[in-house]
């Protein structure tokens, strides 16, 4: 069936490397590349990524070299923000522009020529056959290039406690080549300006109950990495302990404060059972049982506190929802 949003768009197929036959599709399937200082790579970006889409858009995030020009050359629709914001600010404009541009799909790849734009038909394909809303590009499955060691570890690490916060897990949560649905793209709604604005969309995913799915991407990682590893995964990390602190409370001081309070009353019958053998207060010990329990109780008390104003925060912004529908409801007696 084709409906008024679909009349005018040309058909377009889509081939997808690896394997026979190809995609049609009728979609309008855009392109979005965030882009800092990337001159040298971002022309081939766009060029390349212009086969398999309809609208190439790059979001220039404040360079100061000519990325922007090259990116316009090229053929992209350049968007530049007046200053650096951070990936995080970047990945909200690709967001928004695709929102604007009623995309169907919106693929978001990185400026740097890590990511291949052939991999294009791979990830909107489970979007355009119906499985999924958010489509993420991993590393760790399927046959593909594996990142540097260190990369993987830290990688790894922040890919768990991301599954753990948000309680959707993936392969892959720091992975910067993801397809989103109009569905997504109306449901998505970030704050973070910095690279943990990958985690930030697992949780907003999970909340927001969007289907996900994961292909293998190929990755390159021919120049050295820009930031430095350990000072990235640390920066990542912070964001992600408050990304947690906020939409899981009772998971990231409920839990610890549980088995604090555990270890400070086992200490405790320790001390009583050494005093009641030998008359003797075991000062160590009794010490011990004593901080473990405050801090128990410090961390139980926080997690209650913090759950209480979410769930009242959750509930003020429901009233508001539903007040704004009643005011924008036409008057069905009209």
């Amino acid at each position: 069936m084709v409906t008024d949003r679909d009349r005018g768009r040309s058909s377009a197929i889509r081939e997808e490397p690896g394997k026979s036959g190809s995609l049609p599709s009728t979609a309008r399937i855009v392109a979005a590349i965030p882009c800092y200082n990337e001159e040298r790579f971002i022309g081939s970006v766009v060029l390349r990524a212009k086969k398999y889409v309809e609208r190439v858009v790059v979001v220039d995030d404040g360079s100061t070299d000519s990325s922007a020009e090259v990116a316009a050359e090229a053929g992209a629709t350049v968007y530049q923000h007046g200053d650096n914001r951070g990936y995080g600010a970047a990945i909200r404009s690709a967001i928004e522009k695709g929102r604007e541009l009623r995309a169907d799909v919106l693929v978001i790849l990185d400026g740097d020529g890590q990511h291949d734009p052939a991999d294009i038909p791979r990830l909107i394909r489970p979007i355009l056959e119906g499985e999924a809303d958010v489509v993420v590009g991993s590393r760790f499955i399927g046959q593909t290039a594996r990142p540097p060691l260190y990369r993987r570890v830290g990688q790894r690490i922040l890919t768990g406690i991301t599954n753990v916060g948000s309680g959707r897990s993936l392969t892959d949560s720091q992975s910067g080549c993801r397809a989103y649905s109009s569905e997504a793209l109306r449901s998505l709604n970030l704050a973070e300006n910095g690279m943990s604005v990958s985690s930030e969309i697992q949780f907003a995913i999970s909340k927001s109950g969007l289907r996900t799915a994961e292909v293998p991407i190929n990755v390159s990682y021919a120049d050295k990495a820009k930031r430095s590893p350990v000072a990235h995964a640390l920066n990542v990390l912070s964001r992600l302990v408050v990304l947690i602190s906020l939409r899981q409370p009772l998971v990231l001081f409920g839990i610890p404060g549980i088995g604090m309070m555990g270890g400070g009353l086992a200490l405790g019958l320790r001390v009583i059972k050494i005093y009641s053998d030998t008359g003797l207060v075991a000062v160590g010990n009794a010490l011990g049982a004593v901080l473990l329990c405050l801090s128990a109780m410090l961390a139980l008390f926080t997690a209650l506190m913090m759950q209480s104003m979410k769930e009242l925060l959750r509930r003020e912004w429901g009233q508001f929802r539903k007040l704004g529908e009643f005011y924008t409801t036409p008057d069905e007696e009209d």
